[in-house]
């Protein structure tokens, strides 16, 4: 009898296993209030640098689709550069360092923190690598507030909004796009409603959900079944590849001494490397042997050894198993995972005099 209570109150205590389920996207993300005329001037918007104090940084300027909606860098510049992608340089003479996170891409963005077989709300989708704020619209207004990425040194993070709004109501097309008065609250609301038309729920891996299954190829099918018997979508799991919860990999921020980090997706890495939070791993290859030194590290680690002089980490490692004659099926059903059919269009110009 004790020894049967002591086993109902440790399952009743033990930590829920995470739902490991992996499934497609849905074919939108559009909300109702999502107009033609919101989504054109989200679009705008987007690329418009006269959101940014220093009036040189569009948010495509780091979110560019030449480089998957991303910018293909390490760590982003924001202000006080100049070019796109790994090609953007600080401009001579700026005392501004690269941010410290990899950008990611706003492709599929509109569908963070979905679950299999849970409602969706994108008002509590969660954004950045930590989780900081919820919705496309509160993560529209964050780098515009920040001094590295939108602000600079042109005034302070609380007048960096309210300027922002200045700016736009001093051009007179803006004022008749936006019809009603100009306010924080239409221009992120704009910005995300275009944001939800860069998906991609067409990738070879959504088709083979769907029933297609011609979808995906032998080497693709035998790399699911390998990631999930890995250990893998232990917390890449879900529609998004991604359970979007924070979790200790070994690595530390070094601005802020974080050691956990939110799952990223696994959708459209052909466009989007390098990766991890810190842009560290180049290639698949070089990330899936991060992973195998992981599991040796957690195996010393996790089991009673001394981590005094090493970042925590996730106890879930430990019931991660990828041999290293998976890595090559892995990396072929992560291709399946990839799509070109997204909008990777640019406006012919914008606004503002400031370019595009």
């Amino acid at each position: 009898m004790f020894i049967t209570l002591v086993v109902i109150l440790a399952a009743a205590t033990a930590e829920p296993q995470p739902n490991t389920q992996i499934e497609a996207l849905p074919p939108s993300a559009a909300l109702h209030t999502d107009t033609p005329a919101k989504i054109a001037l989200g679009r705008l918007l987007f690329f418009d640098p006269i959101l940014s104090a220093t009036r040189d940084v569009a948010c495509a300027t780091c979110h560019h689709p030449q480089h998957g909606w991303a910018d293909g860098r390490p760590t982003p510049l924001g202000v006080h550069a100049s070019g796109i992608g790994p090609a953007r340089k600080l401009v001579q003479g700026a005392a501004f360092l690269p941010l410290t996170r990899n950008t990611p891409s706003i492709l599929n963005a509109a569908f963070n923190g979905i679950e299999s077989g849970k409602p969706f709300d994108p008002a509590k989708s969660p954004m950045f690598w930590d989780n900081r704020v919820s919705s496309l619209e509160a993560q529209a207004l964050a780098p515009i507030r920040q001094r590295e990425e939108m602000r600079g040194d042109v005034c302070s993070e609380a007048d960096a909004v309210p300027a922002m709004i200045v700016r736009l109501k001093s051009i007179p097309e803006y004022v008749k796009l936006f019809e009603t008065e100009i306010t924080a609250e239409k221009v992120t609301q704009a910005i995300a409603a275009y944001e939800r038309t860069l998906i991609t729920p067409d990738s070879p891996f959504d088709r083979f959900m769907r029933g297609d299954k011609t979808a995906m190829t032998a080497e693709q099918q035998q790399g699911m079944a390998a990631f999930q018997k890995a250990g893998c979508a232990l917390c890449h799991n879900g529609p998004m590849l991604s359970d979007f919860k924070l979790h200790a990999i070994g690595l530390t921020d070094s601005a802020t001494n974080r050691t956990e980090f939110r799952t990223p997706s696994l959708r459209n890495l052909k466009h989007t490397a390098p990766y991890m939070h810190h842009g560290g791993n180049t290639t698949l290859d070089e990330v899936l042997l991060f992973y195998d030194r992981l599991m040796d590290q957690a195996a010393e680690t996790l089991e009673g050894g001394d981590t005094s002089t090493l970042p925590p980490l996730d106890p879930l490692l430990r019931q991660m198993n990828m041999l290293p004659e998976d890595h090559a099926p892995i990396k072929a059903f992560l291709e399946s995972l990839n799509s070109d059919d997204y909008d990777k269009s640019v406006p012919e110009r914008v606004p503002s005099q400031t370019g595009g």
